[in-house]
């Protein structure tokens, strides 16, 4: 789908269009860039032990470098288009993911909250350059409007694509079904006469649950315990090569061809045609937008109506093996162990007197000095590895961190940090 909405320019320095023409490699690579996003992101947090913070500001400066590249540029290249792109695509993730498991901001309000801030800036662009249009993106100030709307979309997508599984218990095989379909059936829509600027932002919104459950479901182990993800097991470093592998290809073979620059694309293709197009078209297809949200929301109360397995009850993830005091972390570093026993006491500490903000803080703390601490720990004594992150995973989900379920009562917080302490001597 397109959007050829023509505007005139307000202000700015006037460039050649800064985005590429929306082509099927458009859509193509935009999916491919999502998936790394969700996929690269689990790797750098979860398998390099960097920590969802850490890992967000690393990004964070990432993507203001590559901006910064991008902006200056006159006219659409496409390395640091798309670099772009995926960089933003492991960014918004990595900040609804913050909201999610370190401020424990449920799904619903995080979906909210990005809803009503991407209405603002397509509010505020509007009303500044009068049109929507990626291709009227001429000017500083409307490229500037284009990657603060690209960004908050990332983390639109990806609160609502995990809500959306954490209503229904879907595995990620059957959730990629979801959003492709609305995606069908947004394009058929844009075909009959739907306005083309709301078509492209809401099929460039769903391609983010689209290429993130596309991602969990090639990284997911094949066999995994009740409510957890099963898929391909091909894990999330291996996901993140073959997806940038894919992307690098796809960016040679258009900078090569230059088949999606828009200037060259519309000397080589016969101009689009608005055909049928016209206000009576447009206002039904606006109907047809809204019985699919109402329909798809249906879908989901359905859904979510329906037995569904939710996540591994506490015993599942116990250690078989079982330790006397101190023993599991015998091997160990005692300037590390003692680092994280100073966590878990001043976590103990605020559950007891009630300071739930400082529990919860301290317990995140004590998450990501465990994850940052497991390529060093885990090969000094792999069973008191295991024996100590089974409890800690048991701590942890008291909190309802890295778990979909509410923080539970203090005197379980206090039952669960007790035992960790007691298992770390």
């Amino acid at each position: 789908m397109t959007a050829t909405t023509e505007a005139r320019t307000r202000s700015g320095r006037l460039m050649l269009n800064k985005v590429p023409e929306v082509t099927i490699w458009f859509w193509v690579i935009k999916i491919l860039c999502t998936t790394v996003g969700e996929s690269f992101a689990d790797w750098i947090n979860m398998k390099l032990g960097v920590g969802l913070v850490n890992t967000a500001w690393i990004f964070t400066a990432v993507f203001v470098v590559v901006l910064a590249v991008q902006l200056r540029l006159k006219w659409y290249v496409p390395f640091p288009y798309w670099l772009t792109v995926v960089v933003v695509s492991v960014t918004g993730t990595l900040y609804t993911d913050i909201l999610t498991d370190q401020l424990n901001v449920p799904l619903w309000i995080s979906s909210a909250v990005f809803s009503v801030l991407l209405a603002a800036v397509f509010g505020v662009w509007w009303a500044r350059e009068r049109t929507l249009s990626i291709h009227s993106v001429t000017t500083l100030p409307r490229e500037s409007f284009y990657w603060l709307a690209v960004l908050v979309t990332f983390a639109l997508g990806t609160a609502t694509g995990d809500w959306t599984l954490e209503l229904t218990g879907w595995s990620p095989g059957a959730s990629v079904l979801l959003p492709l379909g609305l995606i069908a059936a947004i394009t058929a829509l844009w075909k009959f006469g739907a306005n083309p600027v709301l078509s492209f932002w809401l099929a460039y919104i769903l391609t983010r649950p689209l290429g993130a459950n596309i991602g969990d479901w090639l990284a997911s182990p094949k066999v995994a315990q009740p409510g957890e993800p099963t898929g391909l097991d091909l894990g999330t470093f291996t996901t993140s090569l073959i997806f940038l592998g894919l992307i690098l290809a796809t960016v040679i073979y258009l900078t090569v061809t230059r088949s999606d620059v828009t200037e060259t694309h519309e000397a080589t293709h016969a101009a689009h045609t608005t055909g049928g197009r016209g206000p009576r078209k447009e206002r039904v297809a606006l109907a047809g937008f809204g019985l699919l949200a109402v329909a798809t929301a249906g879908l989901l109360v359905w859904a979510h109506s329906q037995p569904h397995v939710g996540p591994a009850p506490e015993e599942d993830n116990t250690s078989a093996v079982q330790m006397a005091p101190g023993q599991a972390v015998k091997k160990f570093p005692p300037a590390e162990v003692a680092a994280l026993k100073t966590l878990a006491s001043t976590s103990l500490k605020d559950a007891r007197s009630g300071n739930e903000t400082g529990a919860h803080a301290a317990a995140q703390k004590l998450r990501d000095l465990w994850d940052a601490d497991q390529a060093s720990l885990q090969p000094l004594d792999q069973t008191g590895w295991t024996s100590i992150d089974a409890q800690m995973d048991k701590m942890l989900k008291t909190f309802g961190i890295d778990h979909s379920n509410p923080p539970m009562s203090p005197a379980q917080q206090e039952k669960e940090l007790n035992a960790l302490l007691t298992d770390m001597g």
